[in-house]
């Protein structure tokens, strides 16, 4: 999309007209699956409208509420005795009175629950991820990412410093041998070192217990993203850092409460005394916003009630059951599948062309999917994110299946059918 900007018009707006041309000509062809509206309540089977007023429904394997938790009741009342106890709204920020009983317990809470000394809120889990880094580094410092980490800590890391290193994606050993140079060049510096528990694009997940051993090892930070994970993964909740032993381990944890928590939101934990005050006072996101709602935190407490319940425990089992049958369903169909099981299936489409077809010919035939094209993932790694819920049928899962199969066939005639005019009209001309 960024090729479609033009830099050089003098006009800043005028800039963004090809962008919208190109977004609206994929809209003409009906390959524009983005800006979907929804028309109902979040669920394993959902209604959309599409830019061009176009309604869609089916299986919904696009939302993401990995343990069914939006439309709990339990969730429902939470949210009601919060407004009326509380009103809807924080009014103002967490350094002057933006906070509210909820929102301090929640805090409170979520460091028991994450092995941390202290947790802070912020009002989205993007704020998070950009703020903390923001806080943490200064220009003289040196950050080293995972090259794919999320936007949101690619974007506070190069607003932060710019000496910041990507390395290739999992490799410990190019953290170790980039962390161990920078050391001996400069003694005197900060340096961050940022990854995730598993990643939104690939569902794969990195060695934690190394990345601890490295950077304590080297005197460095370690800052870890558990978005996609807290809540929904591990036989208590606590993600891939529990399957792995790393529970309160990485230096700073930052996650959101969008995925598996049923709000908007996010939180940054850690067991530095200093951090929480810093957040309050130097982190733009969460100094110059509006501190997460009464009726937020409310959703986000009666979420972890839920997830250290046994109800939890059976909703994650559920969840990690239909993930794994629709990996399976994939690969038997063909698919390339990235990663482990997580709420996350990543099903490789490839090319951009067959993608964006046979996403058009998935939301015909009755599937709700997102569409990751490049360059949000790499040449001719197109991909399908398809998001699990606990709540979703073997029947809805199988429908996806059979969905996602016919639609790349379709798609696949429909470029051969493309090539063998082209073709024709080539000779045509030739003659």
């Amino acid at each position: 999309m960024t090729e479609q900007y033009d830099p050089g018009r003098p006009n800043l707006l005028d800039r963004w007209n090809g962008h919208q041309a190109w977004l609206d000509a994929r809209l003409a062809a009906s390959v524009d699956p983005y800006f979907k509206t929804t028309l109902g309540k979040i669920g394993p089977v959902g209604t959309t409208r599409m830019r061009d007023g176009m309604v869609r429904g089916g299986v919904n394997f696009a939302s993401q509420d990995y343990l069914s938790l939006s439309g709990h009741p339990a969730i429902a009342e939470a949210a009601k005795q919060a407004v009326d106890r509380f009103g809807v709204h924080s009014a103002g920020s967490p350094a002057l009175m933006g906070n509210s009983i909820l929102s301090v317990e929640l805090e409170q809470r979520l460091a028991g629950f994450l092995g941390y000394d202290d947790c802070t809120v912020f009002a989205t889990g993007w704020a998070a991820g950009y703020g903390v880094i923001k806080t943490l580094v200064r220009p003289h410092d040196y950050i080293v990412i995972d090259m794919l980490a999320h936007a949101s800590l690619q974007e506070g890391a190069r607003n932060a410093t710019r000496n910041v290193f990507s390395v290739p994606h999992l490799s410990n050993a190019a953290v170790a041998t980039r962390v161990e140079r920078l050391r001996r060049e400069r003694p005197d510096v900060g340096i961050l070192v940022v990854t995730e528990t598993v990643f939104s694009m690939d569902s794969d997940v990195p060695d934690i217990a190394d990345l601890v051993d490295i950077c304590r090892r080297l005197g460095v930070t370690l800052l870890v993203d558990a978005a996609h994970d807290i809540g929904a993964i591990g036989a208590t909740g606590r993600g891939f850092l529990e399957r792995q032993g790393m529970v309160g381990r990485p230096d700073v944890l930052m996650g959101s409460f969008s995925k598996t928590f049923a709000s908007n939101g996010g939180f940054v934990a850690s067991n530095h005394a200093a951090l929480k005050l810093a957040l309050r006072t130097s982190c733009g996101p969460l100094t110059f916003s509006n501190a997460l709602s009464p009726v937020q935190a409310a959703i986000v407490l009666a979420a972890m009630d839920i997830v250290e319940a046994d109800e939890g425990r059976r909703r994650r089992m559920r969840l990690l059951e239909n993930a794994t049958r629709l990996r399976n369903g994939l690969q038997s169909a063909g698919f390339e599948l990235k990663g482990e099981p997580s709420a996350i299936v990543p099903a490789v489409l490839g090319g951009t062309a067959l993608s964006r077809l046979a996403t058009r010919h998935a939301l015909e035939a009755g599937a709700l999917v997102n569409l990751v094209e490049h360059p949000a993932v790499s040449m001719n790694t197109c991909r399908w994110r398809l998001q699990v819920m606990a709540d979703h049928s073997l029947r809805q899962i199988d429908d996806m299946v059979g969905i996602a199969a016919l639609a790349r066939q379709k798609a696949a005639g429909d470029l051969h059918r493309s090539d063998a005019e082209l073709d024709a009209a080539t000779r045509s001309v030739g003659a």
